[in-house]
């Protein structure tokens, strides 16, 4: 038997995975409370208790890189950049957001009068220059390089992130100062851009560089406590990691360019639905993942992820990471209620958070949150939440919502907390569908992580969806996607040309490095590999890239006017639009290098016997209809194919519960799935 195990951390809870495969696959799960300050040790302990002593493969999607970013618990590093540029990391790229356009006071949270990644002090200019063409137009003044490493070895940097000017089209200059770091300050840990991230735009550049410094200075440290914990509890497998579009990369790989993994998690829901979706003939898609601090939505579209090449710490702080495309609300299952000053009712965007979490958890917390809401309408079992292993109190949850000012009802002020916080979530998935030009009609909506299955069935009277569907483990779902996905290596790299037969040979020649770089780098049999090309392009004089162009091998002089007609498919699915009488320019190449990985295969239930009904037993919902109203409480252990559920009822499981409104229908499908119409 072959066991795997994944592992999600998220801001309130770890969730934990094993898929063993052998005549039957067997599931194992556990939910552990995220510690914050040391976040291994949830890891741990969760790996623990699903037995991955018997596992050959731990996959881990971390959010360690990216809470640190967020708070600022960053180490001290140095920043060269080309003499004129070294407050290019306080200005961003100079957009602001929509609502702040016209305020005055308005300022980046990373910026030198706030928060900045690195103070300036630290960010050092030197004398050097790249003319377009990439050829040295002012040499590199190594004096000044030596002056700059003099400077920070008296402030005690601890790492040195370098991203000179036009260092994508020739690194040298790049590469003498990394030979100069080593001169003179040994074996510090040392990034530059042309390595890191060889692409044209200056300051996407500069902070991927600058972040990569900082996750190899903390992910190693993370990494080497994660090996020796899973030494100790004897994993002898493949330990990888989940990059920003859920996929694996082995754990000494991914420490090359660590600020891939900042965010792996949210991903990982995004791949289980395309997964699953494709188990199900189901190939668009709406994600939608509440947990217990957020909800992340994404798309699926005819079966792949939606996917960008960049990803967004904050606004305006922008790494060039492939990455799933997710949208991030301030509405989960800790999302505080609370008053605003004009005496409204207001659910989120701040968060109760695992500690003290929501009043019903009996941690001190004393503000009501959208869990509170659910277990006083008689949703949630107070005795059986997060699989049995935490024991709720509904009297906190009365008295913390009996404490909000407000001259409302008891009835209004849960009612109103529940309506509230699942317009909070419709309205990002219409803002969603918009973004991306689709129609909610003609997309299912996956409902998953622990608080999903609870609040988005409803959204079928809120949002024209075409269905809702809850997967199997649906509380796990986001873990399940870190066994749902391949090994996949990525180089990238900047190019200028046109889509024209002279181009064709610029492209073909990049692609070939690319890969064989990739293939010295992947090993193994080549026929255990596939190379996937794709390039960015855009319309000749636009400012912005149309990415994931895919650009079959070979690239020859006849390829131009298949690669213009894919180009234009692309630019018109994301943007809505066909210009096809417009020339196309190439800016950026790309190759995956996919490796296949063995996959979760959900075991079907079982087909219920004919005439057979579903048994379960009456539960009063409260608040929600004016009058209490019976519902049926059923457990999902015991439902099979084809069983029907009419709403309003309520759906237990171990680590989630699916409510069924009322109007609506859950039938169970072939591997458990509830889809509800």
């Amino acid at each position: 038997m072959k066991r795997l195990v994944a592992v999600d951390v998220g801001g309130t809870f770890t969730d934990v995975v094993a898929v063993e495969h052998g005549e039957t696959t067997r599931i194992y799960t556990s939910k552990i409370a995220t510690d914050l300050v040391a976040s291994e040790t949830s890891v741990l302990a969760g790996a623990k208790e699903v037995g991955v002593d018997l596992a050959s493969v731990f996959n881990l999607a971390s959010t360690a890189g990216l809470n640190a970013v967020i708070t600022r618990k960053l180490p001290k590093i140095g920043v060269l950049v080309t003499e004129g540029e070294r407050d290019v990391l306080d200005g961003g790229s100079t957009g602001r957001p929509v609502e702040f356009l016209t305020d005055p006071t308005w300022h980046r949270a990373f910026s030198d009068r706030a928060r900045p990644l690195v103070p300036r002090y630290l960010r050092r200019g030197v004398p050097e220059l790249l003319d377009h063409h990439g050829a040295i137009y002012r040499p590199l003044d190594e004096d000044a390089v030596r002056a700059q490493l003099r400077v920070f070895q008296r402030c005690g940097v601890q790492g040195i992130a370098v991203s000179l000017n036009r260092s994508w089209m020739n690194p040298v200059h790049e590469l003498r100062v990394l030979e100069i770091v080593r001169e003179e300050m040994g074996d510090i840990e040392c990034c530059i851009s042309s390595e890191v991230s060889p692409l044209s735009r200056t300051y996407p550049r500069l902070l991927s560089t600058v972040v990569n410094t900082f996750m190899r200075l903390l992910y190693r440290t993370y990494t080497a406590r994660l090996e020796e914990g899973l030494r100790d509890l004897k994993f002898e497998g493949a330990f990888n990691y989940a990059d920003c579009r859920a996929m694996l990369v082995p754990a000494a790989h991914a420490m090359e360019r660590p600020y891939r993994l900042v965010a792996g998690g949210p991903a990982g829901g995004t791949v289980s639905s395309a997964h699953f979706g494709s188990m199900i003939g189901d190939g668009n898609i709406i994600c939608v993942d509440v947990g217990g601090t957020s909800c992340d939505i994404s798309v699926v579209l005819d079966g792949e992820p939606w996917v960008s090449a960049t990803f967004e710490l904050e606004f305006d702080l922008e790494v060039n990471a492939l990455s799933v495309d997710i949208i991030t609300l301030g509405a989960g299952g800790g999302s505080i209620v609370s008053m605003t000053p004009t005496g409204d009712i207001k659910v989120g965007p701040e968060s109760a958070g695992a500690s003290p979490g929501p009043a019903c958890y009996g941690k001190g917390g004393v503000s009501p949150a959208t869990t509170d809401t659910a277990l006083l309408m008689g949703i949630i079992d107070p005795n059986g939440f997060a699989g049995g292993a935490m024991k709720l109190d509904p009297a906190l949850s009365l008295q913390a919502f009996e404490n909000l000012d407000t001259k409302m009802t008891l009835e209004q002020r849960v009612s109103y907390a529940w309506r509230i916080a699942l317009n909070n979530v419709a309205e990002g998935i219409f803002n969603i569908a918009i973004r991306r030009g689709i129609d909610p009609r003609d997309f299912s909506l996956m409902a998953f992580g622990a608080a999903g299955p609870m609040m988005l069935p409803s959204m079928l009277d809120l949002v024209p969806l075409r269905r809702v569907i809850v997967p199997p483990h649906p509380g796990l779902f986001s873990a399940l996607g870190l066994l749902s996905s391949d090994q996949v290596f990525t180089e990238e790299r900047s190019v200028s040309c046109d889509l024209n037969e002279a181009g064709m040979a610029v492209m073909e020649e990049t692609f070939a490095a690319l890969e064989a770089t990739l293939a010295a780098r992947v090993g193994g049999s080549e026929s255990d590999v596939r190379f996937d090309r794709s390039f960015d392009g855009r319309l000749q004089g636009q400012g912005w890239e149309t990415p994931f162009v895919p650009a079959p091998a070979p690239i020859t002089a006849d390829s131009v006017e298949a690669l213009t007609t894919a180009f234009h498919d692309v630019y018109e699915v994301r943007n809505g639009n066909r210009f096809a009488m417009l020339p196309v320019e190439v800016l950026t190449l790309r190759v995956n290098a996919v490796v296949p990985a063995i996959k979760v295969d959900y075991p079907p239930v079982g087909n219920a016997a004919e005439g057979d009904k579903p048994t379960g037993r009456p539960m009063p919902i409260r608040y929600l209809y004016g009058d209490a109203v019976e519902a049926i409480e059923y457990d999902r252990s015991l439902l099979r194919t084809g069983h029907r559920v009419p709403g309003p009822a309520i759906i237990r499981e171990a680590m989630s519960t699916t409510f069924i409104p009322a109007g609506h229908e859950a039938v169970v499908g072939t591997y458990g799935e509830l889809v509800i119409e």
